[in-house]
C-alpha cells in the first residue's frame, strides 16, 4: 500500500459540519479515498478523508502552532481588562 500522511481513520463523535467544496478537490478525495484502500475492496467514504486531513494540515502548521499556544496561555476571559 502506498505510504499516506493519514493513517486509519477514528472512531470519533462527529461534529456536523456543511460545506462546498471544488469539483477539482472533491476528484482528489476520492482519489486518495481509493489510493487508501488500495486492492482490498474496502470503500472509504472520500468525506471522512476531510477531518483527519485538517487535523494533520494543523499539526503541521507551525504558525498555527505558536498562535494556539499563545491562546491557550491567555487567563480566563481572553486577557482583556
Amino acid at each position: 500500500m502506498t505510504k499516506l500522511k493519514i493513517g486509519a481513520l477514528p472512531d470519533d463523535k462527529p461534529v456536523k459540519v456543511t460545506i462546498d467544496l471544488p469539483a477539482a478537490v472533491h476528484r482528489d478525495l476520492v482519489t486518495y479515498a481509493e489510493a487508501m484502500a488500495g486492492g482490498s475492496g474496502q470503500r472509504i467514504d472520500p468525506a471522512k478523508l476531510i477531518a483527519p486531513m485538517l487535523t494533520r494540515f494543523m499539526a503541521t502548521d507551525r504558525g498555527f502552532a505558536k498562535a494556539r499556544r499563545a491562546s491557550h496561555s491567555l487567563p480566563a476571559g481572553g486577557g482583556e481588562g
